[in-house]
């Protein structure tokens, strides 16, 4: 082509509105973006520096509210109902209607986890609190939930400042206790659905020390485990160290458990399905010469399907009960094997052509180069609720790389890994990240909603 066809292009281009106008609504969420890091980059500094636990985010409920309210959103507070327990529902509802069009609904976590923070940063969280159990502990923002809602508010602020380019209704949702995978059940069964607006689409981010800093990663299908609880009690007859004979000893029942449970995954469950069982905690006695009357364990599981979630769970009573009838144990001190009905969450499951809309959307905005498609892991996490059962509601997860390119690279040279989520190091890198999160999620968001 020559140049001046090339130019003539240009114009006839230019007067039907094609192409340039694409590339002027990126050149100015660009400029806005730019104008507005450093103030998100004080606001995640801020979070940071005072995390609540789950059940507790009173505080960061407010802030995110308060916000949202200055941005020109309708804000309901107090969102989410807990069964028997007497936990306040932290969760926010933020509502920018504009005209007829798609719902779409973005999340972020508000919780922070009982960890004492190690990074030495100079915004570090020196809080310190008492849990559900009334234990004094450490509390950290080590899973960049600050990180997350910094992200959202971004997103609110330049939604709002374009909202000539897309039309519909958008919801911005503070979720409480994600880390205790009960904060989305909560705001559901507080009538999030039928309070507010129904979304077509629900999106959330979540950081990852996968990826660098500037790239996202998405994961069409079966991203994340589903969790579930699981308590047991091995019982036995306690009775003196020295008459063993006297006795049903539940500490060698349990030990024989623990080791029989590993054989559900490794020849009952296919290979072809993914599952983890875990036990992370064990107590049981009092002294040394004490066989005590019963231990008491408790489990996670993690699989995709519910068939196999569900084998594994009877596999856990059987393999419990068979190895009790063993020892001698009698029926009347048989174990226990119960899951947990509040710290349960199903798999988190991306829609399939979402997702994959959503990947092109970001290679536009950021560059085919920062887009990265990526495995599932075994974690877990309750946005999946945001879909409700049977997948009624499209909904996409996609990660956010967090981690300083040149401190990544030397990691994957040399084998040693780098502090993750949920460890007392964890840093994110802010200006990076904030800004390829925001642009990302507005982006997609603006896609969704275009007029």
């Amino acid at each position: 082509m020559s140049r001046r066809a090339a130019i003539f292009c240009q114009v006839l281009l230019f007067s039907l509105g094609i192409v340039p106008a694409a590339r002027s609504q990126q050149g100015k969420l660009d400029g806005l973006l730019d104008r507005e890091l450093p103030s998100w980059v004080s606001t995640y500094k801020a979070l940071h520096a005072a995390p609540e636990l789950s059940h507790h985010e009173e505080k960061t409920a407010a802030f995110l509210a308060g916000q949202l309210r200055a941005l020109g959103f309708t804000v309901t507070e107090h969102v989410g109902k807990y069964e028997h327990a007497e936990w306040t529902g932290y969760g926010v509802v933020g509502v920018l209607k504009n005209g007829d069009g798609p719902t779409v609904l973005v999340r972020t976590e508000l919780d922070a986890l009982p960890i004492e923070e190690k990074t030495g940063l100079p915004y570090a969280s020196r809080v310190r609190a008492q849990d559900d159990a009334g234990r004094e502990v450490g509390v950290m923002h080590a899973c960049g939930h600050d990180l997350h809602i910094t992200a959202l508010l971004g997103t609110a602020e330049m939604l709002a400042e374009l909202r000539d380019q897309w039309r519909g209704t958008l919801l911005m949702v503070g979720q409480p206790a994600e880390e205790a995978i009960n904060g989305a059940k909560a705001m559901l069964d507080d009538g999030l659905y039928t309070r507010f607006p129904r979304p077509d689409y629900a999106l959330a981010l979540h950081d990852t020390a996968a990826l660098e800093a500037g790239k996202v990663g998405y994961t069409p299908g079966y991203a994340l485990a589903s969790s579930t609880s699981v308590d047991v009690i091995m019982r036995g007859i306690g009775g003196h160290g020295s008459a063993p004979q006297a006795a049903k000893d539940p500490v060698v029942a349990t030990a024989q458990f623990i080791l029989a449970l590993q054989t559900i995954v490794s020849r009952e469950d296919s290979p072809f399905d993914p599952a983890v069982v875990t036990v992370g905690s064990i107590h049981g006695g009092t002294r040394y010469n004490i066989i005590p009357d019963e231990v008491h364990l408790q489990l996670t599981l993690r699989t995709y399907k519910e068939e196999v979630r569900e084998h594994i769970l009877g596999s856990l009573d059987r393999m419990a009960k068979g190895i009790a009838a063993t020892e001698g144990i009698p029926e009347s001190r048989a174990p226990i094997v119960k899951a947990s009905d509040s710290e349960y969450t199903p798999a988190t499951y991306n829609d399939p052509q979402l997702t994959e809309r959503l990947a092109r959307i970001f290679e536009k905005a950021l560059g085919r180069e920062n887009v990265v498609e990526m495995p599932p892991v075994m974690a877990s996490e309750d946005f999946c609720r945001f879909g409700l059962e049977n997948r009624q509601i499209p909904i996409c997860q996609f990660s956010l790389g967090a981690v300083d390119p040149g401190r990544l690279e030397e990691s994957r040279r040399t084998g040693t890994p780098l502090p993750g989520l949920h460890s007392s190091l964890w840093a994110p890198v802010p200006e990076p990240s904030i800004r390829t999160g925001v642009k990302a999620m507005t982006s997609a968001v603006l896609d969704l909603m275009a007029k």
